[in-house]
């Protein structure tokens, strides 16, 4: 009876490298407050770190260890409680400049970070995580309808030449006014007949005369906010995507909410800074005489906007813009070659392409900039005379500011890049902001909590409770059925869970409760290979075969049952990735996992410990094998 001596070569190298993944798993993450800046790649000093403890101390919250790395400070707590209200505090002190999340700090050993060995991912029912609830804006929604509605509707009147005296946005529609009645009555049939699907038309005079009140219909207004959520959850799946978090859950609440749940991100505050971010960039023209402009009021058709930074030199751009952000295919960080610096290089849409061409053939030689719009909300505290209480209060602003000033040296197309950018960090961070896909209108946080660990927790051990039954039963009844191969079963066995845990671990894979049920059934899976394999070898010895050929027979007739059975639920597993989502993608994964591991283990890892306590006995009489 041989057994290759690479066979024990591989079994060797696989539990090594398992057993080294999966280790971290033994040591528990705690919770922690994470501390950044609200702009990517600025700096975070270290007196930020120390006005972070003192607030604490004054706060009378204990904290046993901080550290300031990655740019990020971080603070460990001792409970979850002792995280929120440093949280709370924390906010409220240090402003809006910085972001203030909640975390979960891991405790693994250093030698084995830096090898790259991490604990294993837990759900969100497992382990907890953030919670947010955003609130999409949809005044914003119709007003940039409306913008884009009022450039159609002029369009559509200039190439019927009719002039309009005036156009106003108002609050779900237009009013536009005109010289006379009769050009009014016209202009309505030219709008009825181009826009009257979406407006209703209303001729009136006022104070200015005649006008003509575009109102959007109700079916209108309904089509333009549930754009707007579908829009904003594109792209925060693809923010979140871009990430890497694993099992997030993003989906509509209402009418007008988005939830997303994070389950153990490893960097929260970040992931609250890109998910917050509603950012987009405008290509237009630097106006003729914007060098000469020391503020005031813009000439018409202009308007004014800081340089670089928002208190920097006023530049004067034209109203119209090239090319929104919307515009942008993909965007990809690089180096420029001659400064050194961080670029973001842009690819446009076909439509956006020819836009920016029409553009800039025209404009040689002259100045295009890149204007950076960012939609934020301050925080403030008021407290309610009457009761006492203190409430947030949440005002929208935008900030806005020219990233970007450079002279049109030849006439551009689909692809160029943005450069002049402060850091790698601000240019990946600008870069994934425009390739996960613009945001139809700004989201602002209405909510922002912890899942409980306590229920994380508790989900856990009834998990490795019912975990630990499983197994027991398994081993109990494996030694009771089949003796010393049951023995060598159930070592097989443990050596399967740890590669499971290790490989899970590599791949950063979320358990959840499903996928712990993955992990139990696979424990069945894994028993069941090994008991066709021992009942073929009772067979062969119920028939007269000698000791050692019905070993060898017996694993050799039972690969086909079990690889075939084996790869029926593997297929099964594909299947319910491919179309489930968050537990049951869970679920699929630990199953398909453990049924690769199961066959592994079934197949080679047992052959090899029958041969261990069996190959070398010359006479054997009887196996104990039930």
């Amino acid at each position: 009876m041989h057994y290759a001596n690479w066979k024990y070569f591989v079994i060797a190298i696989v539990l090594a490298i398992s057993g080294l993944y999966a280790l971290p798993n033994l040591y528990p993450d705690e919770p922690a407050v994470q501390i950044t800046s609200s702009s990517a790649g600025t700096e975070l000093s270290q007196s930020v770190l120390e006005q972070s403890q003192s607030l604490l101390e004054s706060a009378g919250i204990e904290y046993h260890d901080s550290s300031l790395e990655n740019n990020s400070a971080l603070l460990r707590l001792d409970s979850s409680e002792e995280q929120l209200k440093a949280q709370e505090v924390l906010r409220k002190k240090l402003g809006d400049n910085y972001v203030v999340a909640l975390n979960l700090a891991q405790t693994t050993p250093s030698w084995l970070a830096k090898i790259g060995a991490k604990p294993m991912k837990l759900g969100l029912d497992l382990r907890g995580g953030v919670r947010f609830v955003l609130e999409v804006d949809m005044d914003k929604a119709l007003e940039g309808r409306l913008e884009t509605a009022a450039r159609e509707a002029r369009q559509n009147l200039r190439n019927e030449s009719i002039s309009v005296n005036g156009l106003k946005q108002e609050a779900r529609g237009l009013l536009l006014h005109f010289t006379d009645t009769a050009t009014r009555d016209t202009a309505k049939n030219v709008l009825q007949s181009s826009m009257g699907n979406k407006f209703t038309l209303q001729s009136i005079i006022d104070e200015q005369g005649a006008a003509l009140k575009m109102d959007y219909n109700d079916f209108a207004l309904n089509e333009i906010n549930e754009y707007a959520v579908g829009q904003n959850l594109t792209t925060m799946r693809n923010r979140i995507a871009e990430l890497g978090v694993a099992e997030a859950l993003v989906q509509s609440q209402g009418e007008n909410r988005i939830v997303i749940e994070l389950p153990g991100v490893q960097d929260t505050a970040q992931a609250k800074r890109v998910i917050g971010r509603t950012a987009n960039l405008e290509f237009r023209m630097v106006a003729d005489n914007a060098d000469g402009f020391a503020g005031g009021i813009p000439p018409a058709g202009t308007e004014a906007y800081p340089f670089e930074t928002l208190d920097g030199p006023l530049v004067l751009l034209n109203r119209q813009a090239i090319v929104t952000g919307d515009k942008v295919q993909n965007a990809q960080t690089g180096i420029d070659q001659e400064s050194g610096q961080s670029e973001v290089n842009i690819t446009l849409d076909t439509a956006g392409g020819k836009l920016m061409q029409n553009a800039t053939s025209a404009s040689v030689g002259k100045q295009m900039a890149v204007l950076f719009i960012e939609n934020k909300q301050k925080i403030s505290y008021e407290t309610d005379p009457a009761t006492g209480e203190v409430k947030e209060v949440r005002t929208p602003y935008a900030e806005t500011k020219i990233i970007n000033r450079a002279t049109i040296q030849a006439v551009l197309g689909s692809s160029f890049r943005i450069t002049g950018l402060d850091s790698a960090e601000e240019a990946s961070e600008l870069a994934l902001l425009l390739r996960s896909g613009a945001l139809a209108a700004p989201m602002y946080f209405v909510e922002e909590r912890t899942i409980g660990p306590s229920l994380g927790q508790e989900n856990i051990d009834k998990g490795l409770f019912s975990t630990q039954i499983g197994y027991l039963a398994v081993f109990i009844f494996m030694i009771i059925f089949y003796r010393m191969f049951g023995v060598i079963a159930n070592i097989a066995l443990a050596i399967n869970v740890i590669i499971i845990v290790a490989i899970m671990s590599m791949l950063g894979s979320a358990l959840t409760l499903p996928g712990i049920a993955g992990v139990v059934l696979t424990i069945g899976m894994a028993v069941d290979a090994n008991v066709l394999i021992f009942e073929r070898i009772r067979e062969e010895l119920a028939s007269g075969a000698k000791a050692k050929s019905a070993i060898v027979a017996g694993f050799d007739r039972a690969f086909s049952s079990i690889f075939d059975a084996n790869i029926t639920t593997l297929l099964v597993a594909f299947i319910l990735f491919a179309i489930g989502s968050g537990p049951i993608k869970g679920f699929a994964v630990t199953l398909a996992i453990g049924i690769i591991s199961s066959l592994f283990t079934a197949i080679l890892v047992t052959r090899a410990l029958v041969q261990i306590f069996y190959g070398k006995r010359k006479n054997i009489k009887r196996l104990s094998i039930g």
